[in-house]
Order: C-alpha cells, then structure tokens, then sequence
C-alpha cells in the first residue's frame, strides 16, 4: 500500500516565497520537464505511461557504447563491419533514417555514433550493435541490463534502432533518466548531439533535432517518430541558469514536435526561480522499516533538493512523502525508496527522488516479533 507522510510545506520554506500551480499546456500526449541536476520534475502528463519510444530508444544504444568506450573494451577508433542485416534493415532500401553506409565496409565507432545522434541513423545503430555484442538481441540484453543499473522504471528494449516492436516500450520519465545519465556520465561526449550535419558517402543530412538551430540553447537530444507512436524528442537547454530536460511524444507532424518543443523548453528556462529547500544530505523525512534494526530510515535528496517557483505566483504550497510500504530490511544507503510530492491546489505540480540515508540490516528476533503483532493488530502505521 501506499503511505503518505503529510507535513507542512511552510515550515520548512519558511525563507522561500511562494509557489503556485505550473500553468502550461501542450499538445503531445506524454510530457516530462525535469531539472537534470537533481532529477525534480517540473511538469509532467502521462510521464510514467508506457509508450513506444521511436528512435528515442537510440539514447540508450548509445549509453551502452559510451559505457563500452569508458571500460576500454571498445574504442572511438575501432572500425565495425557492416552487415547485410544491418545494410537491408537499416539502409537505404529500408526507407527509414539512414547513413547510407555501403555493404561489406567497416567504418569508425567514431562516425558510426555521430550517424545515430545526428542522423538518426538505423543502419548504423545496427553496425554498432553486432560490432559490440554480435547480434540486435545480444545487445538487447545489454541495453536492458544498463537500464536497471540507470534504474529506469518500466521500459523494455529489444533492438537498438527503435523500430516497431510490440514488446518494446519506455516511458516519458525514463527517457529523460537516460538523457540525465548521458549529460553526467559522458560530458566529454555531449557535443555530439549538438553538431547540425554530418556528411557520409557524399549525402550531406542536417541534425533531425531542428531546435538545435533555432537560437534557443537547445543542445541535444534525439527525435523520434514512427506512424503509430507519432512524433517525439528527447531535448535539453542551459538557459536559465539551470540545465533541464524535456521528453515530448504523441505529437502529429515535425512542425507541431518543434514548436511544442519550444514552448516547453522556453517556459521552463523562463518561468521558473530556483529555490533550495534542503541542503544535500537532509533528511527530509522517514519511512518505517518492518522487522529492522532500526524502526525507520532517513530520506534524502540526490544532492540538493530544490523547488522551481513559478514568477510572480500566489501562495499554495503542499507537499506529500509517498513510499510503497512497509519497507522490508535491508535497506542499502542510497537506495531509492520514496518520491518527494509538491502540490498546489491538490494537483502535483513537481516531483524528486528521495534515497535512503543509511542502510537498515534486519532486526533481532524481537524486533521481527513486534513489528509482526503491530502489523497484526494495527496494520501499519
């Protein structure tokens, strides 16, 4: 069951001003506006509905080859074989996304990479894929092992391209843990998403990211679109101060993908003040902990938690712990356990990640045998 833990927000802002409700609104049907910093969520629709992820999926093929590169067991140098799987599936005769790479050619990790973030490039997702774990399968399983690592929620992968897969699926919300991953694991290779052309084989293809070139600090990610899912982009920006994350999915043209790309990333940088609630390492609340050694543990922040106040807003501040419980032990220190909730006028206008402080270990028999007749007398309280 679910347990909220109920406090008042104004004792613990009692320098901040006041926070009111986000007013936007935006025509894609998945939405998540995240502050890559600490993971907080500005605005969400539908972010933790499953979804079909398009070309997004690309971000975690990605992942795996910058983690790949990071161990040494693959280099940016390194040439990979093209295939007549990846060249049929994912080249020019496919009629989708390309790097038009020619068949029985090897070509540089390097340029394989910048084809799949610029270019969106199917084939050459496919040429990475069987040159880092030998088939689409293979690597499948590899992208679906650094998700539970990253500790994505509820997505499924089952090809490196994202085409069309009826058992492939992510959310909004943890498309943008795979952007926040990428920007703080990788910033040595984050300017690959903001080149605006690669030339390969003589065909010169701008970066499908159009926001990139509007002048608006957009510096990444990755679009998507496939007939069913519609049309989606994983974006990023600077502006503001901060940086921030936003997916946007479901949308019906490229034209409608940029422009509501723009407003939410634009609304974001702007409408917003940063302001610090809990220094890091706070706690925050408790949550109990049924049979540990210790009753309950303490819950922090990802570092900093700070609240996105909008401009000029009146006063409605209400906040709300939530966790799945009760906790069993043991409990390992940052373990991700509970979800910090802001309201305003009853609808959820912001969300963070709460972790635990420390590691609970499982209690005496004593311990066990009155949490057992609470639980059996009261239910958990």
């Amino acid at each position: 069951m679910k347990r909220l833990l109920q406090f008042a927000f104004a004792i613990l802002l009692l320098t901040a001003p006041a926070f009111a409700q986000a007013d936007f609104d935006t025509k894609a049907r998945f939405v998540i506006l995240m502050d890559e910093a600490s993971g907080t969520a500005i605005f969400q629709k539908d972010a933790d509905l499953p979804m079909e992820p398009a070309s997004m999926a690309k971000l975690m093929t990605i992942a795996v080859v910058f983690n790949e590169v990071r161990s040494g067991r693959v280099k940016l140098t390194d040439e990979f074989f093209v295939s007549e799987h990846a060249w049929r599936t994912g080249g020019a005769a496919s009629g989708g996304s390309t790097m038009f790479a020619d068949l029985n050619s090897k070509i540089k990790v390097e340029d394989l990479v910048r084809s799949v973030v610029i270019q969106s490039g199917n084939d050459a997702a496919i040429v990475l894929a069987e040159g880092i774990a030998g088939s689409e399968g293979s690597f499948a399983n590899m992208m679906n092992d650094l998700g539970q690592q990253i500790g994505l929620e509820d997505s499924h992968f089952t090809n490196p391209t994202g085409l069309p897969d009826p058992d492939m699926h992510v959310t909004a919300r943890d498309l943008a843990d795979i952007a926040r991953y990428l920007i703080r694991e990788f910033p040595e290779y984050y300017h690959y998403f903001s080149e605006p052309e690669m030339e390969w084989n003589g065909i010169k293809q701008l970066n499908r990211n159009s926001l990139v070139e509007l002048g608006i600090g957009v510096d990444g990610l990755k679009t998507g679109h496939t007939e069913a899912a519609g049309y989606g982009s994983v974006i990023s920006t600077a502006e503001g101060g901060r940086r921030l994350i936003a997916v946007l999915h479901g949308l019906t043209s490229m034209a409608e993908r940029t422009e509501e790309g723009r407003k939410l990333i634009t609304w974001g940088a702007r409408a917003f003040e940063r302001v610090s609630a809990f220094p890091e390492g706070h706690v925050i609340g408790y949550a109990n902990v049924y049979g540990g050694a210790s009753g309950s543990v303490g819950l922090v922040g990802d570092g900093e938690v700070a609240l996105y106040l909008p401009r000029g807003s009146r006063r409605c501040l209400q906040a709300a712990i939530v966790y799945t419980g009760p906790l069993l032990p043991p409990v390992t220190q940052g373990d991700q356990i509970a979800e910090l909730r802001v309201f305003c006028d009853d609808k959820l206008v912001q969300t963070a990640p709460l972790f635990a402080a420390q590691s609970v270990e499982e209690g005496d028999i004593v311990r066990r045998a009155t949490d057992a007749l609470k639980q059996l007398a009261l239910g958990w309280l």
